[in-house]
């Protein structure tokens, strides 16, 4: 093949730290075997990572060529997979990605969000959803590009995952995929303890991307949005 995207990861971020072989496995040597194979065809590998090489701990967004310093066996092993690559290859990190139909936060906060009358979610990590659809298309554009290194990719605007859990409720009762919208407390992630350590602040500078693809950086809620309009038409 001439390009290989490599959407797959080891993702369990709690369960990585007891099972990092596993996550090392899939998230950094399933990438050198890719590469070791894509060498005989002078294909290009594009390989999607995270926000959790970065230690969450600047003030500012993070840009393609800040120093990573991976807080969790999860980011470790996604550092790894990324120190795989060639300088032809194209690397994507994003963050917080949510989409129909999937296995991730939105769909659990609306879940949880008819079962319980009251939620506490974490108010001091702050970041940006990335709707998969959006994600989608900028790999295919940056791809089409000939783009190669690292870029970044995530949806306008900085929010904490309380934040988001609160617009959830606001656009799903909307559309009628809740109920009602229940009590959603604010907590500290000190209240909340993980296995694993998560970035404070995990927003991604992306302006690189939307400098070269001269597209424009959409805000998080129109994504958002778009996603639940399509939940409710799954059913």
């Amino acid at each position: 093949p001439d390009l290989i995207i490599n959407a797959a990861a080891y993702t369990a971020v709690d369960r990585a730290e007891s099972d990092e072989a596993l996550a090392r496995a899939i998230n950094a040597d399933a990438v050198a075997t890719m590469v070791e194979a894509m060498a005989s065809t002078g294909g290009k590998l594009v390989h999607v990572s995270t926000d959790y090489v970065f230690d969450g701990t600047s003030p500012v967004a993070y840009r393609p060529e800040d120093a990573r310093n991976p807080q969790s066996a999860y980011g470790r092993t996604k550092a790894e997979g990324e120190d795989k690559l060639r300088p032809h290859d194209l690397l994507v990190r994003t963050a917080w990605v949510y989409e129909a139909g999937g296995a991730n936060f939105v769909r659990t906060m609306i879940r949880l969000m008819n079962e319980r009358e009251e939620l506490a979610v974490v108010a001091d990590q702050v970041g940006s959803p990335t709707w998969a659809t959006g994600l989608a298309r900028t790999i295919w554009a940056l791809a089409e590009k000939g783009a190669a290194g690292t870029f970044h990719h995530s949806d306008d605007g900085a929010i904490s995952w309380h934040d988001f859990a609160v617009a959830i409720a606001e656009e799903a009762h909307a559309l009628g995929l809740v109920k009602r919208i229940p009590r959603i407390k604010a907590i500290a992630t000190v209240d909340y303890p993980t296995p694993a350590r998560r970035p404070a602040l995990s927003l991604l500078d992306c302006s690189a991307t939307r400098a070269l693809l001269g597209d424009r950086a959409v805000p998080w809620r129109e994504n958002l949005r778009l996603m639940l309009e399509e939940e409710a038409k799954l059913g």
